[in-house]
């Protein structure tokens, strides 16, 4: 499972380690990267994703909400490679979704870990402990 929290600065444009408890989870050197929801970024092992792109295939093309879930999802996935130091290359347009700069928090979620803004994960975190969840979106 993906766990824990991680700040991590930018190594080069775009560029971030994978923590090591990460890497461990990856079945190779290489890891799928699509957008996820509050405009974070979603990272999987590839196994991983191939999982959930085949639960979002399960559902009918003729329903609208799941061909736009699809679009959503697809449009953006892309599998990148880790260089022999755990580095790896956030594409330019999941960096501009997510509005990225020069730091980046790694946040496990079980079968997944997701990329985030530094000052859009506190606000997420902050309104989530008070109480307010229906305002965090």
């Amino acid at each position: 499972m993906f766990l824990g929290e991680y700040h991590i600065k930018f190594t080069g444009q775009g560029r971030i380690v994978l923590p090591k408890k990460f890497r461990q989870k990856l079945e190779g050197n290489s890891l799928v990267l699509s957008r996820g929801f509050e405009w974070c970024i979603w990272g999987f092992p590839v196994s991983g994703w191939e999982k959930e792109a085949g639960k979002q295939m399960e559902v009918s093309a003729t329903e609208r909400e799941a061909r736009d879930l699809r679009r959503y999802l697809f449009s953006a996935a892309e599998e990148v490679g880790l260089d022999s130091q755990g580095r790896f290359v956030i594409p330019k347009p999941l960096l501009l979704y997510a509005k990225l700069q020069d730091e980046v928090v790694l946040v496990g979620t079980g079968d997944h870990f997701e990329v985030w803004d530094p000052g859009s994960w506190k606000k997420l975190v902050d309104t989530f402990a008070k109480g307010e969840k229906d305002d965090i979106h």
